[in-house]
């Protein structure tokens, strides 16, 4: 999946939905017309076309129009196009897919959660997988740092709905592994800093599962070459073990924080004991190493990933 360029946008929280009274006669008591479900919502908004296709498709529309309640975070169709088009499929690859249920099922929660009560964090979805929730320092909601929820609260009879500007989906790869398979791709972007991890014995340490909940900021190959060239070395192998140990932890917090959860100034702690590197915002940069835009929140099963231009050299 392509990773969105890193954006602050301001969401307006607005609560869509009125109570409407209507009587038959003087003598009917006053009726309050029953909200229609989730499905039935999905079906009378034009923009949902392709998201009501695939409920119908993948058998879900029994299920979101029982009792629930349910809150679903429900993507465009102009979001449906853009994954299908940055993903290589077609709508009819889409529909036909054998992971549609989970895909679908992953934009759904248990219960029934407004904008009022959305806060940062993990959410469990129906399939059991977990995503995250983040907000940004203009008040933007965002689904694991890539997938903007652009409206709120639009109210059924069996839950609420949220509009995504993207589709979200399950992270399949740990760190490490998304580094090692950046390696073989067309222009390899994490060589180095694979190099880096194996000599220094640290693969084990982004390799975890989803409670490992890591970011690392990862140098890019040629950020690496320019520290060679500062070192006045050829490679990785050339630099000592626990100078390259103490500069790769430096590089990892103990937390999953997407780019929408750093705050300007903030001081974030490290897996270098009593080592912190500060974020600045306007200068999108972590110790004056610049974030690449393009390479932000890399989504991992155990964390997320940051890519950056400089290699961070501990104080």
């Amino acid at each position: 999946m392509k990773i969105k360029v890193w954006r602050y946008l301001s969401l307006s929280l607005a609560v869509v939905g009125t109570m409407a009274f209507s009587s038959c006669d003087d003598d009917d008591d006053d009726m309050v017309p029953e909200p229609d479900d989730i499905v039935d919502v999905v079906v009378e908004n034009p923009n949902f076309s392709i998201l009501e296709s695939a409920v119908i498709t993948a058998g879900l529309d029994d299920d979101l129009s029982g009792t629930g309640p349910f809150t679903v975070f429900a993507p465009t169709d102009a979001a449906f196009g853009d994954f299908i088009s940055d993903n290589g499929l077609t709508a009819d690859a889409l529909l036909s897919s054998a992971d549609l249920a989970d895909i679908l099922s992953y934009h759904v929660v248990s219960g029934n959660v407004t904008s009022a009560d959305v806060e940062a964090g993990p959410v469990t979805s129906l399939t059991g997988d977990m995503f995250y929730v983040s907000v940004d320092p203009d008040g933007g909601i965002w689904i694991n740092g890539n997938t903007m929820i652009t409206a709120v609260d639009e109210m059924a009879s069996n839950g609420v709905i949220h509009t995504l500007d993207y589709v979200i989906t399950a992270p399949t790869q740990s760190i490490a592994e998304i580094a090692v398979a950046s390696t073989t791709a067309a222009t390899p972007e994490f060589t180095q800093l694979v190099a880096a991890l194996t000599r220094a014995g640290l693969v084990d340490a982004v390799s975890g599962g989803m409670d490992d909940n890591l970011t690392v900021f990862a140098p890019t190959d040629a950020a690496f070459q320019d520290l060679y060239d500062a070192l006045g070395v050829s490679g990785v192998d050339e630099i000592d073990i626990d100078l390259l140990t103490d500069v790769l932890t430096y590089h990892v917090v103990p937390a999953r924080a997407f780019s929408q959860d750093l705050r300007d100034g903030a001081e974030l702690p490290t897996l270098l004991e009593g080592q912190n590197l500060t974020v600045d915002l306007p200068g999108l940069t972590i110790n004056e190493s610049s974030l690449v835009p393009s390479m932000l929140n890399i989504h991992a099963t155990n964390g997320v990933i940051h890519v950056i231009d400089q290699v961070i050299l501990p104080e």
